[in-house]
């Protein structure tokens, strides 16, 4: 299978720090619109979009979730020569924003870039600390009285970086989450035979405490749940083998846990049945720090989901250069797809 870079370049560079996902929701409405029987959005501004099923007479439902938020910042302040203060949305090592472009998106969009104090006239105390989010300040090449023309407290800010071919990988700012959005786009244009209800729901405000997830699972109530997000590839120089999580290039992971959640066994067991009968090459994924929407599908229905997830495999997450190796999104499309088309035929009683 081959990957369509056009449209992955189109879903990550496009704008949509939590809270205000506006541009990416309008776009994956537009892109999934014609191959869908439904198309909702709720009051939280998740994207709901429902295909479904053709052997489903107890109208069961799987959720699948791919969330459309990407990290980024928020402006809490104005100082008087016109440099823009922020407050981070979502987790950030702050060595990775030392000579970064970002655009404020204010009455217009504009560009800036992270400045902090040179090293030439930095103490030696200076240099030997970590720097901190608070020692960076966005400069837009503006006066006080410019930039208030366009930007106010409470815009929205992201990070600037455009996608690129490296190899047989692509790189980009926000492959976490987009890659994952990509995904599920394609699978919904490839799905031929959904065996239950599909609630393809593309979710907000994951990066700052799966926000969109929890209000979608709730009002879904969902029987299956397939949550779609990266997980960390530390295939890199000098990660021990218990390190890596995952490896680049070994195709799509099967989460078996991560902090947040204990992936169903039954799910687990059905994903890895369903790649060896496929022939989709795939990994196991154990991630002891951090969580995605798979906490939020697997339990804030009302009854509860038998849930997993899909996870693609990036280096250098929540930076601007993630990289994942193109085989394995296409192995990630082609298990969902044979997931929600296969999910009748497992034997999913304890």
């Amino acid at each position: 299978m081959t990957i369509d870079i056009s449209l992955l370049k189109q879903v990550c560079e496009i704008a949509g720090a939590p809270g205000f996902e506006k541009r990416i929701r309008d776009l994956v409405i537009d892109l999934v619109r014609p191959h869908v029987d439904e198309i909702r959005t709720d009051n939280l501004g998740n994207v709901i979009a429902i295909k479904k099923g053709k052997r489903n007479p107890d109208g069961k439902r799987v959720m699948v979730a791919a969330h459309m938020d990407e990290i980024g910042f928020i402006v809490t302040h104005i100082d008087d020569q016109g440099f823009v203060r922020f407050h981070t949305l979502g987790g950030f090592d702050p060595k990775t924003l030392t000579a970064q472009r970002v655009i404020v998106h204010g009455k217009k969009d504009l560009i800036g870039v992270m400045g902090t104090k040179p090293i030439h006239v930095m103490s030696p105390e200076e240099r030997n600390k970590l720097p901190k989010t608070t020692d960076f300040f966005i400069d837009l090449g503006m006066s006080k009285e410019e930039v208030e023309k366009y930007v106010s407290v409470g815009d929205p800010i992201t990070r600037e970086r455009h996608l690129v071919e490296m190899g047989s990988c692509v790189n980009c700012k926000s492959i976490d989450n987009r890659v994952a959005v990509y995904i599920l786009i394609e699978a919904l244009k490839k799905i031929q035979n959904p065996a239950y209800d599909v609630y393809a729901t593309f979710t907000v405000q994951e990066e700052v405490g799966i926000r969109g997830a929890n209000v979608a699972a709730h009002g879904i109530n969902p029987d299956f749940g397939i949550a779609l997000d990266t997980t960390i590839a530390f295939d890199v120089p000098g990660a021990q083998p218990h390190e890596k999580v995952t490896e680049l290039g070994k195709g799509t992971a099967i989460k078996i846990m991560d902090a947040m959640t204990i992936c169903d066994y039954r799910m687990v067991e059905f994903m890895k049945q369903t790649a060896k009968k496929e022939n989709i090459t795939w990994q196991p994924e154990i991630l002891t720090a951090g969580g995605t929407d798979t906490a939020g599908v697997q339990r804030m229905g009302k009854q509860g989901a038998i849930a997993g997830a899909i996870s693609i495999p990036t280096r250098h997450l929540h930076q601007v250069i993630e990289m994942a190796h193109k085989k394995d999104i296409a192995d990630s499309i082609q298990l969902l797809v044979a997931c929600l088309e296969q999910i009748d035929g497992y034997n999913w009683s304890h």
